[in-house]
């Protein structure tokens, strides 16, 4: 009988072990996946002293539509471009109906290159920063100069 109720014993502390482990690496792999989605989960930047609500553009569907056939934005509004290698990733207005400044960010978070004033008549032209960025940020023309942002400035996402 001892023997029987160890048995059943060793059964259970097996079992526990087993899903206390499985337990364990989805708590890991839910950890990993909130660290590298929390960029993802950004509602607002901050730039220049301005708190920006922003869209995200995730995925690149989302990406080359960006804001075309848009009518405007707010001037606390904006679209933030999210993507996942650094590189260099040029812009055109094309289906655009307002004019927007383009802010290219770093994975240091620091403003790398900007363009001013783009307006819909520029396409098909398109602008590319000559360095690599992995965030790129679009807001109303004229934001950059009213806020005297330059490279270098240092950019906060905000949950």
């Amino acid at each position: 009988m001892v023997g029987i109720v160890l048995t059943i014993n060793n059964m259970n502390l097996k079992k526990f072990s087993n899903y206390f482990i499985v337990i364990i690496f989805i708590l890991i792999i839910i950890f990993i996946n909130k660290n590298n989605n929390s960029i993802k989960n950004t509602k607002y930047v901050k730039i220049g002293g301005e708190i920006i609500k922003v869209d995200l553009a995730l995925t690149p569907t989302e990406q080359e539509n960006g804001l075309s056939f848009r009518e405007n934005l707010k001037n606390d509004e904006g679209m933030l471009f999210i993507f996942d290698n650094v590189g260099i990733y040029p812009f055109w207005m094309k289906d655009m109906f307002f004019p927007i400044d383009i802010i290219w960010i770093n994975e240091d978070l620091r403003v790398i290159s900007i363009k001013e004033n783009v307006t819909p008549e520029s396409f098909p032209e398109i602008f590319t920063p000559n360095k690599n960025s992995k965030y790129v940020l679009e807001v109303n023309a004229l934001f950059l100069e009213k806020k005297n942002l330059k490279e270098g400035d240092k950019v906060e996402f905000l949950p």
